[in-house]
């Protein structure tokens, strides 16, 4: 297998969120670039677009359900088992419309408007939409420490007396961790589970991002850490991974069959389209994995060629090698220039979109930008040199 990751697809006018937002010219031209929206300006696998080719030729696209057709559940058993040596029953897998449903679910069935949902800055945004506008609860920010070479890492006090606080019942972990790029390690989500546990804490594991990894590193689910499962949600999707985010099929792992009743009965009636069922069965297949491992070697080179090219270009941004997902946390602090002034810049002069660190940390993200680095090389490149060149004006 040889994929074109090079090959740049168009996605205007197909009423993509990524780039028909954007304001075109009077002439209809389009200068902007957009690394901001984490899904991927890249194919998915052949094995998926064939199964869409033949859902779509059934001509028929009515009322479907995961639990009538068994290969569903069995593809995440198969794909849990082989790249994380992870087993779960199939009978604690249920379908959702996306990750963040299954915390909004999760949220209604388990804490009341105005308690406080516990969340580890900076971390993705749609986090706090989701808890504080969307279900009116708390977001309550047990913020990670930056080190001086830029790493982050956990502050267990800090979490610690997040669930100490009985009005915060929910935790949200983001494992990969998404901006930062943080893999967990055994030892920093053993801990987690020891707190949440002591204090009774409803522990929803986000683990889109799992597969999504550099070379050598390793992801370890938290399922496959918990001894007690009485209090963890964990969530697993093909969305991230093989770019398919718009079928929105993700699943809610949930072992435990009384917390799993209660998650069921706030998530309602849910069932996956036709083309979403067929998805998620032909990417946790062996030929998903075969086209993974093309991807993580394209999707590291374009992280390394960005790393590479500010260092050379503009060393005063500091970007860090994450450790998983495909996304780049860019620090722009030591250019001396204000948040206002650095979106100027990246925005409106180099007309690059990124999305300002303010969203995934309004107390401590100014001069932060992320950027999403799983587009084909060229275009990475053309983003990269003109943010170099609007940067670095008087």
């Amino acid at each position: 297998m040889s994929i074109d990751f090079d090959q740049v697809i168009a996605r205007r006018r197909t009423a993509c969120f990524k780039w028909d937002s954007l304001p075109e010219s009077p002439a209809g031209e389009l200068s902007f670039l957009p690394l901001n929206v984490a899904d991927m300006d890249l194919p998915v696998p052949d094995v998926v677009v064939q199964a869409m080719h033949d859902v779509a030729d059934r001509r028929i696209y009515g009322y479907t359900s995961a639990a009538l057709e068994p290969r569903y559940a069995g593809a995440l058993q198969w794909w849990l088992q082989r790249r994380f040596s992870l087993e779960v029953p199939a009978s604690s897998i249920l379908y959702a419309n996306g990750a963040v449903e299954v915390i909004k679910a999760a949220l209604t069935a388990f804490s009341d408007p105005g308690d406080g949902v516990i969340i580890q800055r900076p971390v993705y945004g749609h986090f706090t939409q989701a808890i504080e506008d969307e279900c009116g609860r708390k977001a309550v920010s047990a913020r990670l420490l930056q080190a001086a070479d830029g790493s982050y890492r956990m502050d267990y006090e800090a979490l610690e007396i997040a669930c100490r606080d009985p009005r915060n019942k929910v935790m949200v972990l983001c494992s990969p961790h998404n901006p930062v790029g943080r893999v967990w390690t055994a030892e920093e989500l053993q801990k987690v589970l020891e707190i949440c546990g002591k204090y009774r804490v409803i522990l929803i594991s986000d683990e889109v991002h799992a597969d999504l990894l550099r070379r050598g590193e390793k992801h370890i689910p938290l399922l496959a850490l918990a001894k007690d499962v009485s209090n963890i949600i964990q969530i697993n999707a093909i969305s991230k991974t093989f770019n398919c985010a718009g079928l929105q099929c993700s699943n809610a792992i949930i072992p435990d069959g009384e917390l799993r009743a209660r998650f069921k009965a706030a998530l309602g009636h849910v069932s996956p389209t036709p083309f979403a069922l067929a998805a998620q069965i032909a990417a946790f297949s062996p030929e998903g994995e075969a086209w993974l491992e093309e991807l993580t070697d394209y999707v590291d080179a374009n992280i390394d060629w960005v790393i590479a090219y500010f260092a050379k270009q503009l060393p005063q941004v500091r970007i860090r090698r994450p450790e998983g997902t495909y996304l780049l946390w860019l620090d722009f602090r030591a250019l001396g220039l204000s948040d206002d002034e650095i979106h100027r810049r990246i925005y409106d002069d180099a007309k690059v979109i990124l999305q300002d660190g303010l969203l995934h940390d309004p107390e401590g993200g100014a001069c932060f930008q992320r950027l999403v680095a799983a587009s084909p090389r060229s275009m990475i490149k053309e983003a990269c040199q003109r943010l170099v060149t609007a940067l670095q004006a008087p």
